[in-house]
């Protein structure tokens, strides 16, 4: 079909891409208006060329080769986006940052300490350096921190944030993230050498936008602290900023409403995606549920179920969910045998497992109540994506708490449910 990129050359373009000096706002870029443009492609000339006249060569050979173009499309687009993740947008080169990326690091050393921001303004005016891509003005918004910097700020938050630990996470470039969901939907029928061939039904795509917000923290020093020329400023601004950035995201990303904020993994069941209008549902539908037997408490039995429900081609790094205080109701049941069905952790560093699966902490989980979901089971990498807008910015601020200066420090911050066929809820209820 001539509307369809033929997959070998979709990759042979990915590959050129990776190999020119294409920037990765541009090749962002690139991949998002692919994206628009197969979107467009398929929902206005697929069923114009089968209503033109192709009808009578629609077998179900024909059906099945339609549907693996769009899968191996989808796949080249979503496998450039992965690559892209890989370059680590907002990280050194493969020989360090650039002589320009250096000279920003240290005017802007020279910003946070002394308040000095004429180079900064000079060396973003420039726009030949990747800390350069920011929003708002700099007498507003302050200035876009340096490429290490940034990455020394999300190392320190990946270190306590629990659902980076189990979530993937990918680094993007603009203001938002929107995901091509391909639903499929192609039939196919059976007939005669002399039949007739009617139209059959094609396959169809979903769109889902992923919801962002903004972080901040607000981190004080006295003005001696910042004339120490020994104080590392980047680590220190890092070391400041995790755990009220952390905090704050380890909420979102389990029951934030998307407002604002990233969506949280809690926010997906039946109830609450149906409640939505249609276009902001998520195309692949809610997180599955099983109930644990019980209108206020666990149940072995509801355990077991839980685990088989989830189908066998998702069950490769399924992991069980759960806060301290569920962790310490379920590690006293025991089966019919008086057994335990918890079992402790083999060596140091190893999680302890339930039914033969880890078990992984989130604090922010309920607890066991009645109508609660205190457990989830199932591969959060598959099932959730965080995703980091490239660009902390800091605003200095000397004049608000003398003789401290503050710190006014934002990121754009997503996340959403990626994928709901690999996760399931455990409900209390009967």
């Amino acid at each position: 079909m001539k509307h369809f990129i033929p997959p070998q050359e979709a990759r042979g373009l990915v590959k050129a891409r990776a190999e020119t000096a294409m920037t990765p706002v541009a090749a962002v870029e690139a991949v998002n208006k692919a994206f628009d443009a197969f979107k467009a492609e398929l929902d206005t000339k697929l069923k114009e060329e089968i209503k033109a006249g192709v009808a009578d060569v629609i077998t179900t050979d024909k059906i099945g080769k339609i549907e693996a173009s769009i899968s191996d499309a989808m796949d080249v687009i979503e496998t450039q986006n992965e690559k892209l993740a890989a370059l680590q947008i907002g990280q050194p080169g493969p020989d360090g940052p650039s002589k320009e990326e250096q000279a920003y690091a240290g005017h802007y050393e020279t910003y946070m300490r002394t308040g000095d921001e004429t180079q900064v303004k000079a060396a973003i005016k420039a726009g030949d350096i990747r800390a350069a891509a920011s929003v708002g003005t700099d007498a507003d918004g302050g200035y876009t921190s340096p490429v290490e910097w940034d990455r020394t700020i999300t190392d320190k938050l990946a270190e306590v944030s629990q659902m980076r630990s189990y979530a993937s996470v990918q680094t993007v470039t603009g203001q938002g993230f929107k995901k091509l969901y391909n639903l499929h939907g192609a039939s196919s029928g059976w007939v005669g050498e002399t039949d007739a061939r009617p139209e059959t039904n094609t396959p169809t795509l979903g769109e889902y936008t992923f919801a962002f917000g903004e972080i901040y923290a607000n981190p004080a020093a006295y003005q001696r602290i910042l004339d120490d020329s020994e104080i590392d400023i980047a680590a220190w601004l890092g070391e400041e900023v995790r755990l009220e950035f952390a905090q704050q995201e380890g909420t979102a990303f389990l029951t934030g409403d998307g407002v604002n904020k990233p969506k949280g993994f809690l926010n997906y069941d039946a109830a609450t995606e149906g409640g939505l209008p249609a276009a902001q549902q998520h195309p692949l539908g809610p997180i599955g549920e099983v109930n644990t037997g019980a209108a206020a408490a666990l149940t072995v039995d509801g355990l077991i179920d839980l685990v088989y429900d989830l189908p066998d081609e998702r069950m490769a790094g399924a992991e069980f969910f759960m806060n301290k205080s569920t962790a310490a109701v379920v590690r006293k049941f025991k089966d019919a045998d008086n057994n335990l069905i918890w079992n402790p952790p083999v060596s140091a560093g190893e999680p302890s497992t339930l039914l033969g699966f880890s078990i992984r902490r989130l604090s922010n989980m309920p607890n066991v109540a009645a109508s609660a979901i205190p457990i989830a089971f199932g591969n959060m990498m598959e099932t959730y994506r965080i995703f980091d807008r490239f660009g902390v910015r800091v605003l200095r601020d000397p004049y608000t708490a003398k003789p401290k200066v503050l710190f006014y420090t934002t990121k754009r911050v997503g996340g959403g449910l990626w994928n709901p066929e690999w996760m399931r809820y455990h409900r209390v209820a009967a």
